[in-house]
């Protein structure tokens, strides 16, 4: 199948710390996939090298066959699109849903061309997709969270991307709209016409049935990888977190249980 992403020996290095340590992944068209790991292990890192935001010491990232350092990253950003917190500070407070969705288009935000009239249409439609409609005029400051997520999701979805990141995107999200977003998500990785989906989540239960794989680091390295079947187990889990974990497959869902109440803070 099409390769959509290989990631081959990656290492970063900032001072005397090594962040990532060898690092290699690949996701080949048609797979979605979880990455799962203890705080520190190098998540966050890995994303923002993916997203060009975070230069590597060795090792190399290859989207769609062109190579990170090689050919223009604001290009090859274009082709991933990335849903995290980390970007709502960024927002204007005052800026209406609708052109945010619109700043998608060019991977900018606060974005100050003034958006023409097939701009609007286009955003205007991957509004109706997420559900999120009645929010065009709608300022940022007054969207929920989970309003605010669906948007980030039309924002990435203007520049069509190959690759969809979904970083911790039920964070401050109460029960009920956390299960409303993440069928959403169901129904998205689902989309024949979509991009293959990487969600990174510390919660088990938050991987929906559509996900194929899973990745989980440790310690900046590759602790497990592969069909989500195989990885995502008591075994894998218990040695990445280093605590007793305990996992259940329940009808396409995983429920995740920590037997020491010390390690609870980690999952």
């Amino acid at each position: 199948m099409p390769e959509i992403l290989n990631v081959s020996e990656l290492r970063v290095v900032r001072g005397r710390t090594e962040i990532l340590k060898g690092v290699s992944w690949r996701v080949q068209k048609g797979e979605h996939w979880v990455i799962l790991g203890p705080n520190g292990c190098g998540k966050t890192s890995l994303l923002k090298s993916l997203t060009g935001y975070l230069s590597p010491s060795s090792g190399e990232i290859a989207l769609l066959g062109r190579r990170y350092g090689r050919d223009d990253w604001r290009e090859l950003r274009l082709e991933v699109g990335i849903v995290t917190s980390a970007l709502q500070a960024s927002i204007p407070p005052a800026e209406p849903a609708l052109e945010t969705v619109v700043s998608g288009r060019y991977a900018q935000l606060d974005l100050w061309a003034k958006p023409t009239r097939s701009e609007r249409a286009e955003a205007s439609r991957w509004l109706r997709f997420v559900g999120g409609a009645a929010l065009a005029k709608r300022e940022w400051t007054h969207l929920s969270q989970g309003e605010r997520q669906r948007i980030l999701i039309a924002r990435s979805l203007m520049a069509r991307p190959r690759l969809l990141i979904l970083d911790e995107p039920c964070a401050g999200l109460d029960p009920v709209a956390r299960e409303e977003f993440l069928w959403f998500i169901e129904s998205l990785a689902r989309r024949r016409s979509g991009p293959s989906l990487v969600l990174v989540t510390h919660h088990a239960e938050e991987i929906m049935p559509a996900f194929t794989h899973a990745l989980v680091l440790e310690a900046g390295r590759v602790y497990a990888s592969g069909p989500k079947a195989r990885v995502v187990s008591t075994r894998t889990l218990s040695g990445a977190f280093g605590a007793s974990v305990r996992v259940r497959a329940l009808k396409g869902r995983y429920l995740a249980q920590v037997a020491h109440p010390k390690a609870a803070s980690h999952l």
